[in-house]
């Protein structure tokens, strides 16, 4: 016997009871999160906020629905000779989210646990996060399940090329234009664009996050964190401050949290404690930041750095500071430490790291959190430079990518500011309300029923 189908009210009544469990129940979040990390987790978080967004704009049901489906998955069997001579199998994966808006956009991660629902949330919130910055992108996420550091140099390579081979005619400059995620970087998209070139003739649009030598735009490797210091500046001016002299702790000195700590110490914020995969160490008075980055270089990590005293790295998010950049994994921040977090202003760097409980606990503690959407738009708005360069075939100078990204970054927050004071909402709903507004827009414009 066939189950019956679901119809558009039933099946809006089935999902709202899910998110509305699913958010009421902690057991039950703590079940997900233990099941598959913080990708359940975050799915559930960036479905609920769509939800809550389309419902303070009154979005047509049928169009929220609309909004949330993908429009391609792509599954991909990549087979490649190893160097020892046998043959080895992984699976790749591109979801190309919506188009509304302009090409999609996003990373590919090489990871043993990318899949299907992970990637799908992450080119979903790519669609939200390039309206936001409100870049002429659509969202799009990729990867394959493997395990880099497993493999040479050589096999990477076959690889990324056996991927590039199956999915170049559902990519291009004006489809879909991926960039480097977890586990790839600028030597993965220069052979994926030497691939792409192959079949399609030089093109070298068909990616970012290149290396500078094939039309790499410069800033891109700073513009993520230098994305949070703009972003942070026009936070704190609302709030009558500056960057000087407030304290900071920064969890995550990787690409993000290290350039966010050497930029912000430059215009004379206080650093005061950071932490890594290795430890986490602290100074009441600030740290020496280009002296901790030399060390975190030379030893691949923070740890062992003499100009400050070693913590528990389980504690970094909780010592006293003004303003807490986590900039590391998703959901670091939640029940069960929310409420000892001692920070005025949380700026998100890293991609959902408060959980949807901790949002409430921290709002009532009258915390301020510039959410992940709008705070760490500073890479994919660089990367869409670096696209209007190789299309224009005319490279710009440092200067002007940074200036350039400060004024989008600038009129980004004063934009969320206005959705918030529309919609009476915190900062997180007024860059959803944002990003879904404007992809609705474009939607609706294209004539999404015909």
């Amino acid at each position: 016997m066939k189950a019956p189908l679901l119809d558009g009210h039933n099946f809006d009544n089935l999902v709202e009871m899910i998110l509305t469990l699913i958010s009421k129940n902690s057991t039950a979040i703590c079940t997900l999160q233990k099941a598959s990390g913080a990708t359940m987790n975050a799915l559930v978080a960036t479905n609920r906020n769509f939800k809550r967004a389309a419902k303070l704009l009154g979005l047509d049901s049928k169009l929220e629905k609309s909004l949330l489906i993908p429009f391609r998955e792509i599954k991909v069997e990549c087979t490649i000779p190893k160097d020892d001579g046998t043959l080895a199998s992984f699976v790749g994966f591109r979801v190309q989210h919506d188009n509304a808006r302009g090409p999609m956009k996003g990373g590919i991660r090489y990871h043993p646990e990318v899949d299907p629902d992970e990637v799908n949330a992450l080119a979903q919130l790519m669609t939200w996060k390039t309206a936001v910055a409100n870049i002429p992108y659509g969202g799009a996420k990729g990867g394959i399940g493997c395990n880099p550091g497993e493999l040479s140099v050589s096999e990477l390579e076959r690889l990324t090329r056996v991927f590039a081979q199956k999915i170049h005619d559902l990519i291009g400059i004006h489809t879909d234009v991926p960039a480097p995620d977890m586990g790839t970087g600028p030597q993965t998209m220069a052979w994926i664009l030497d691939e792409y070139s192959k079949f399609h003739g030089y093109s070298p649009a068909v990616v970012t996050g290149k290396p500078i030598d094939l039309g790499g735009s410069l800033g891109r490797d700073a513009a993520t964190g230098r994305g949070v210091l703009f972003a942070t500046e026009a936070l704190l001016k609302e709030h009558g401050k500056t960057i000087s002299g407030q304290r900071f702790v920064i969890q995550g000195f990787g690409n993000v949290g290290a350039w966010a700590a050497q930029l912000i110490s430059e215009q004379g914020g206080k650093i005061v404690a950071v932490s890594d995969i290795t430890g986490a160490i602290k100074n009441s008075k600030g740290l020496d930041i280009p002296s901790l980055l030399k060390h975190a270089k030379e030893h691949k990590g923070v740890k062992g750095f003499h100009g400050g005293d070693p913590i528990d790295p389980k504690s970094i998010l909780v010592e006293d500071c003004d303003i807490l950049i986590p900039a590391a994994l998703g959901g670091v921040i939640n029940r069960e430490n929310a409420s000892d977090i001692k920070s005025k202003f949380i700026i998100e760097a890293a991609n959902h790291p408060t959980d949807p409980e901790a949002d409430e606990i921290l709002s009532k503690k009258g915390v301020v959190i510039l959410p992940d959407i709008f705070a760490n738009s500073g890479g994919v708005t660089v990367s869409y430079f670096e696209w209007v360069q190789n299309i224009q075939g005319f490279m710009w100078d440092e200067e002007k990518v940074n200036n350039e990204l400060k004024n989008y970054m600038t009129r980004g927050f004063k934009d969320v500011k206005e959705m918030c004071k529309t919609h009476n909402c915190d900062l997180r709903m007024g860059a959803f309300t944002l990003g879904v507004n404007r992809v609705a827009r474009a939607t609706v414009l294209r004539g999404w029923g015909a």
